[in-house]
């Protein structure tokens, strides 16, 4: 007897941030020549296309932090202790350990991918979660987070194609 495996998985919410553009600067993720005007959320594609990627060709390790104000796609992994903040998506071709924050001036169409997706925190906008406790996940293929319901889950990347993430 096969165990059915569900598509997505929801993640404990731990706490909301506020991270808007109020004009107060400390609200800011990223330092103040960085920032840019507020935007409206736009879908995905819009949003890869808006803005500019960053490419990081090593493994991220503990204690190293990332911030970009566009995408950022990391080539190796993210180790536990490791930082990275992007105002769009982030990609990671490997394992993503460390902590991920997408969508950090509030657009919450972002999404976090990675070939084994196992955050010590993820963030998306300004939902906070974090893994369960006692909870071994190991995935065994590509997966992606994004906010679905006011939630941020989890699922299997579609090896079939691409597929509408807002839905």
């Amino acid at each position: 007897m096969t165990a059915q495996v569900p598509s997505e998985r929801y993640l404990q919410p731990v706490k909301r941030a506020d991270h808007s553009q109020s004009g107060n600067p400390g609200t800011s993720p990223f330092p103040a020549e960085n920032r840019w005007a507020e935007r409206e959320p736009m879908d995905p594609v819009s949003a890869a296309a808006d803005f500019r990627t960053v490419l990081i060709r090593r493994t991220v390790r503990s204690g190293q932090s990332i911030h970009y104000p566009g995408n950022i796609v990391v080539m190796g992994d993210v180790n536990p202790g490791a930082e990275l903040v992007a105002g769009g998506n982030i990609v990671v071709m490997g394992h993503l350990r460390g902590m991920a924050h997408a969508g950090a001036t509030g657009n919450e169409q972002a999404v976090v991918a990675a070939f084994r997706l196992t955050p010590t925190q993820l963030r998306i906008a300004n939902h906070i979660t974090r893994a369960p406790d006692g909870e071994g996940h190991k995935p065994d293929q590509p997966e992606v987070a994004r906010i679905h319901g006011g939630a941020v889950i989890i699922e299997r990347y579609p090896a079939t194609g691409v597929r509408n993430l807002n839905g």
